[in-house]
C-alpha cells in the first residue's frame, strides 16, 4: 500500500498521531529536505527581528505576503475550495498569526522565545478541536497540555529584562490564531497545501496595508520604504520565498510521500533552531526561569506527539 496522503498542517495532525511503525523509511534526500525546512523555519524568527529593525510590523507583513502571492498566484493553481474558506484561512493563519507575531517581536519579544511560545498553537488547536469539532482529549494530549502550560507560566513569570509582557501575550494571541487556522484547514479537508498557501497569501496584503496606514501612519510608511536597508530587503525576500513558498513546497512534498506521523515530529526542532540561532546571531540568552519553561514546553510538545505510543498498548488491552 502506498503512503497515506494528507495535506493538513502537520502539527494539527500530530494531535492524533498513529503509531510510527508504518514500514516506511525516509530516504537520505528527503531527510535532508526535512532538515532544510526546519532550519529555514527556525531561522525565520531571527530574520523577522532583523526585518523589524527598519520596517514596522504591519508594513513588514504587507510586504511579505505581497511577494508571497505575486507572481506565484499566476503559476500555482487555486485550490478547489470556496472563497469563504480561502478567506478564512488567509485571515487566520496569515493575517491574524503574523500581525500578532510581528507586533510581539516589535515590542520586545525575543526571537528565540517567540519560536518556542508560538508552538502553543498545538494546544490551542487541540482545545478548539474539542470545542468546535467534537474531538476528545486523549491522555497524552491532556498531560502534554498541563506540562506545556506550566512551562509557559514559568516563561511568563519572567517579566522585565529581556521579556516584554505585552510581547508574550501577543505571541500567545498569534499561537491562538494559528490554532484557529488549523481548525479552518481541518474543515477544508484534503487540499494541495502549496496552492492553499499561495492563494491564501492574497488575503492579508490589503488588510496589512490598511493596518499599517492606520497604526503606523503614512509618514512612517514612506520613511521606511525610502530608507529601507539591504538587510530589511533580504529579510522580506527570505520571509516570502524561503520561509513561506519554499518551506511549504518542500513540506508538502514530504507529506505526499510519507505518513504524517513520520513528518510531524520534525516540527519539534523548530524552536530548538530558533533559540540556538537567536543566541548566535542576536546574542539572546535565556534566564534560568525561561530555560526551565522552555524545557517544560518542549517536554509537553513531545508528550503530545509521542505519548500515543505509551498509551496505545493499554488502550488496546482495555478494548
Amino acid at each position: 500500500m502506498g503512503p497515506v496522503r494528507d495535506a493538513r498542517p502537520a502539527l494539527f495532525r500530530s494531535l492524533r498521531l498513529p503509531h510510527l511503525d508504518n514500514g516506511l523509511h525516509m530516504s537520505p534526500k528527503d531527510l535532508l529536505l526535512a532538515l532544510v525546512v526546519i532550519v529555514a523555519w527556525g531561522l525565520n524568527f531571527v530574520v523577522i527581528k532583523i526585518g523589524l529593525h527598519g520596517v514596522p510590523p504591519m508594513l513588514l507583513g504587507a510586504l511579505r505576503f505581497t511577494l508571497a502571492a505575486l507572481p506565484a498566484v499566476f503559476f500555482v493553481k487555486r485550490p478547489a475550495i470556496s472563497w469563504k474558506w480561502l478567506l478564512a484561512y488567509g485571515a487566520t493563519i496569515s493575517l491574524g498569526q503574523f500581525s500578532f507575531l510581528f507586533s510581539a517581536m516589535y515590542v520586545g519579544m525575543p526571537a528565540g522565545l517567540a519560536s518556542l511560545v508560538l508552538q502553543a498553537q498545538a494546544f490551542f488547536t487541540l482545545l478548539m478541536a474539542v470545542l468546535f469539532l467534537g474531538e476528545r482529549f486523549r491522555p497524552q494530549n491532556l498531560i502534554g497540555l498541563i506540562i506545556a502550560a506550566g512551562g509557559l507560566i514559568f516563561i511568563g513569570m519572567e517579566s522585565g529584562g529581556n521579556l516584554s509582557v505585552l510581547g508574550f501575550v501577543l505571541t500567545l494571541c498569534a499561537a491562538a490564531m494559528w490554532g484557529m487556522g488549523n481548525i479552518v484547514t481541518k474543515r477544508i479537508g484534503q487540499v494541495d497545501m502549496l496552492g492553499l498557501v499561495v492563494w491564501g497569501s492574497i488575503v492579508p496584503p490589503i488588510p496589512f496595508y490598511l493596518l499599517s496606514y492606520w497604526l503606523e501612519g503614512p509618514d512612517r510608511i514612506v520613511s521606511a520604504l525610502q530608507g529601507i536597508s539591504t538587510s530589511s530587503i533580504l529579510a522580506v525576500i527570505y520571509l516570502a520565498f524561503i520561509a513561506t513558498l519554499l518551506g511549504y513546497c518542500l513540506w508538502s512534498r514530504l507529506l505526499s510521500r510519507y505518513p504524517a506521523s513520520q513528518v510531524a515530529p520534525f516540527s519539534l526542532l523548530v524552536p530548538i533552531i530558533g533559540i540556538a540561532s537567536a543566541a548566535v546571531f542576536l546574542d539572546e540568552q535565556l534566564t534560568s526561569f525561561q530555560l526551565v519553561g522552555a524545557l517544560l514546553v518542549m517536554g509537553g510538545l513531545a508528550v503530545n506527539v509521542f505519548g500515543g505510543r505509551l498509551f496505545a498498548p493499554r488502550q488496546r488491552v482495555l478494548n
